[in-house]
């Protein structure tokens, strides 16, 4: 007998991969990818099915003929009866003649030519081949039990980071959008949108890591699936192979159309199968060329917006309340939201940046300037301080590196604390009462129209020895005076001793 002819394959890299038919995903700079964690694992549990089933066609048909080997030949249709259905998931196999669906193909064809089995037959092929393809059967099923169990573990823990995620980037396009609204109110400490856009971050963080974790597990048992298959293939081999040595003593025909099956096997490289599914599925895969997501490109949602962005942050100390510890320096951030927070670093990747001391700046004074120090006296909303809802207000000092970096910080809080009263008062005054007023240059609104208590006031100040006030008149922003008049109503003997202090 003439051994099958052998044809060189051309050499082909370890791990199947090109620009041409591999894709990369376009999902890689979004906060929650469109794309589901399980995919890859999916596919690749169907293709093991695929390969148990075609093993047990295998098997099937091994049984078959030995059973069939005592019969004589008009019983041989039923051999070819386990072959004439196409393999299951046969999208998974190449349909070209060098592949499983050849080898398939080949054997369809060689058992309409099959005669006379011997009894000896069938207890040779049951006693060798058959057990080989159920050790290959159940190699197969445990192969797929392990990935199922480990793939399904990967994908929960993403799927739990991307939900979390996705819960804090809705939360701060509300509290975002809420900002710009024309009713803007007061903003919960802890719906700052500047504190969940570094939430976000730390939580996407997270996601990033066990998405990474995630692919490099599946592609690990994606990369192994080449040297898994080969086994199979080659194991096949074997047991047709034996199936081909156990024929080969009946008829010469007989054992040429099994040496063609053989032939057939032995022809498919180890790895034709998962190149070609690698092609049509390039897809779906995981490209191991492809880098792992980077966090810089990541974007979300209004992570720009400007109600995010601090309007003023940098280094400040504040002197603690306990007077031998002395000042203490901190990270302090002023936000567009009216809020002064404090943190210990700006870090938002080692720990969740929770403020160590939050102040709602316009419910806040602003107490005079001293070269570097100055003072806020207001009522610390910060989570990090137990029963805030009790605590009155305290006296904050704090210093600056320089007299002029302390002005900058003074004056930015100044106009913070100014803000959301003013537009409290204007909305308390009656819509039928007086006009709109008109801003001034410096951001504070304009006096209306004076009423009548107010022209029998000005009667009464031109009297002699009352000081002259130009109804409307504002005066200009103080730094050596503090904020207090702005909020409980000034008396004029208290304004005037600390103008002229």
């Amino acid at each position: 007998m003439s051994s099958p002819v052998e044809h060189k394959l051309p050499q082909r890299s370890g791990t199947v991969s090109s620009g041409f038919t591999r894709r990369t995903s376009f999902s890689d700079d979004e906060a929650i990818p469109d794309t589901d964690s399980s995919e890859t694992s999916n596919l690749l549990i169907e293709r093991l099915r695929a390969w148990k089933h075609m093993c047990g066609n295998l098997e099937e048909y091994v049984s078959t003929t030995a059973k069939l080997s005592k019969s004589q030949s008009k019983d041989h249709e039923k051999i070819l009866k386990t072959v004439s259905q196409p393999l299951k998931e046969a999208h998974h196999f190449s349909q070209s003649e060098g592949g499983m669906a050849g080898l398939f193909n080949n054997m369809r064809n060689n058992s309409q030519g099959m005669v006379n089995m011997y009894l000896e037959t069938e207890k040779n092929l049951t006693a060798t081949v058959l057990p080989t393809l159920e050790r290959l059967h159940k190699e197969i099923k445990n192969k797929s039990k392990e990935l199922k169990t480990g793939a399904a573990k990967g994908a929960k823990a993403v799927d739990k980071a991307r939900q979390v995620t996705q819960k804090h980037i809705e939360l701060l396009g509300q509290h975002a959008a809420s900002h710009d609204s024309a009713m803007s109110t007061k903003i919960e400490q802890a719906h700052d949108p500047y504190l969940l856009r570094r939430q976000i971050r730390h939580r996407l963080n997270k996601q990033v890591t066990e998405e990474n974790n995630h692919r490099q597990d599946i592609l690990t048992v994606q990369n192994s699936f080449q040297q898994f298959e080969a086994h199979v293939l080659q194991t096949v081999q074997a047991a047709l192979e034996q199936f081909h040595q156990i024929m080969g003593g009946q008829l010469d025909r007989q054992r040429a159309m099994y040496a063609d099956v053989l032939g057939a096997a032995q022809r498919i490289p180890p790895d034709f199968e998962w190149i070609n599914f690698c092609v049509s599925n390039d897809a779906k895969l995981v490209n191991p060329d492809s880098p792992p997501r980077d966090f810089a490109n990541i974007t979300f949602p209004n992570q720009d917006h400007r109600s995010t962005k601090a309007l003023l942050e940098g280094s400040l100390e504040r002197r603690s309340r306990a007077v031998i510890k002395g000042y203490s320096s901190g990270y302090y951030v002023l936000t567009p939201a009216g809020y002064l927070h404090e943190f210990k670093d700006d870090d938002d990747f080692r720990r969740d940046p929770s403020p160590e001391m939050s102040l709602y700046l316009p419910d806040c004074i602003v107490g005079a300037i001293d070269g570097v120090k100055f003072t806020v006296k207001g009522k610390d909303i910060s989570s990090n301080v137990v029963g805030n809802a009790f605590h009155t207000n305290t006296e904050f000092n704090f210093k600056a590196s320089t007299p002029m970096n302390a002005e900058k910080w003074w004056s930015v809080i100044k106009d913070s604390t100014r803000a959301a009263p003013a537009a409290a008062a204007a909305a308390a005054v009656p819509a039928a009462s007086t006009h709109t007023s008109p801003v001034t240059s410096n951001g504070s609104p304009e006096t209306s129209a004076p009423t009548e208590k107010a022209v029998e006031a000005a009667k009464d100040a031109q009297s002699p020895g009352a000081d002259v006030k130009t109804p409307g008149a504002t005066k200009p922003l103080s730094r050596v005076t503090s904020s207090g008049s702005y909020f409980t109503g000034p008396t004029g003997s208290a304004t005037e001793k600390s103008e002229k202090s």
